[in-house]
């Protein structure tokens, strides 16, 4: 995130509304990969899980985000689910769309079926292929999406590779440095992000790491960033690992994102990994990296984490004022064009 990126976040924040949405657009996904936390029990808070709630597809599910997009007016989309090549036909159709509205869109997908190719043609789309490991670990956890089907199905794009560093990984010696080394290679790599594995409180699986594990893999990560020019991750970013937010409200990426799942209205709390995640374990990337910035200190004086601060202390009486207004005159019986078209006149 540049000055022209703070700066825009900043007047988002101040109108009320969050910079970042990050939309499931789809309850369904071909994979059961172990640790998966939006399958997780308490992802949606108790209850339903996220495979049990209503989902759309067709213009529905076209109609659906755009009106969430209009009504959130968003700088940064994140597409995910579930898996969201499961409504790639709808994707054709939305992902133009969100660039013609000048948004930044992030597809999060385990690249199980290939990318359509007409998707390197639109601007300020990022696809994330979230790969676990080297294959032979990978194959297992995300079969049917393998190695080799990935590497089919991402030819002639250019994409960011995203690995969850886990236990397994960190404790085996020169793991990370071949993982980093083989993607780099390859010419669809556009970049490689690693993120460090969030466990739930509580929680006690084979992926947690334990702090020695989380040292060795900063350090490590460290050391890769000045070899492997695709590892695009600033080293502040990367030493933000070692002090992750004390909470939900000590965490930017949390406070500037909302979250909805795939019935389009259930908002994921704290964060995008709902339940409880355990923050003083967190190895969200997007966190870390805002977590950098707010660090920063404009003009070498005031932290961008105190703008922020303020900004959103203001941004939500704002909002509070906006939304009992939008109560007021909410409509009723119209479809999700429509809604679409009456949030974008009443924010205008």
């Amino acid at each position: 995130m540049g000055p022209k990126d703070v700066v825009s976040a900043w007047g988002k924040i101040l109108l009320g509304y969050t910079p970042t949405l990050s939309i499931e657009i789809t309850r369904e996904c071909p994979l059961r990969c172990p640790g998966c936390y939006a399958y997780g029990a308490d992802h949606l808070g108790g209850g339903l899980t996220l495979r049990e709630v209503s989902d759309f597809r067709g213009q529905a599910l076209v109609d659906g985000v755009l009106a969430l997009v209009a009504r959130h007016r968003p700088l940064h989309v994140s597409l995910v689910g579930g898996e969201p090549l499961v409504r790639y036909r709808e994707l054709d159709v939305l992902l133009p769309r969100l660039a013609a509205l000048g948004l930044n869109v992030q597809v999060v997908t385990s690249g199980v079926r290939p990318l359509p190719i007409g998707w390197r043609e639109i601007p300020r789309l990022n696809i994330s292929v979230s790969v676990d490991g080297l294959p032979a670990e990978h194959d297992v956890r995300r079969a049917p999406a393998t190695y080799d089907r990935i590497l089919k199905h991402i030819d002639g794009h250019a994409v960011t590779i995203h690995c969850t560093v886990t236990r397994q990984q960190a404790q085996r010696d020169g793991y990370l440095a071949e993982f980093v080394h083989f993607w780099s290679a390859q010419p669809t790599t556009k970049r490689i992000w690693m993120s460090l594995y969030t466990p739930q409180v509580g929680e006690q699986s084979p992926e947690r790491l334990l702090p020695e594990d989380r040292d060795r893999a900063i350090d490590e990560l460290l050391a890769l960033r000045a070899r492997y020019p695709k590892l695009e991750m600033p080293a502040s970013v990367i030493r933000a690992y070692a002090h992750p937010p004390a909470d939900p409200g000590a965490c930017i990426f949390s406070r500037v994102t909302h979250t909805i799942s795939a019935d389009l209205t259930t908002a994921i709390t704290p964060c995008q990994f709902g339940g409880r995640p355990d923050c003083a374990s967190c190895g969200c990337m997007a966190s870390a990296g805002l977590a950098a910035v707010g660090h920063h200190r404009l003009l070498g004086l005031v932290p961008v984490g105190a703008i922020f601060d303020a900004s959103l202390a203001v941004g939500a009486s704002v909002r509070s004022v906006r939304e009992r207004g939008r109560r007021s005159r909410r409509p009723t019986g119209r479809p999700a064009e429509a809604l679409a078209r009456t949030a974008e006149a009443s924010e205008s």
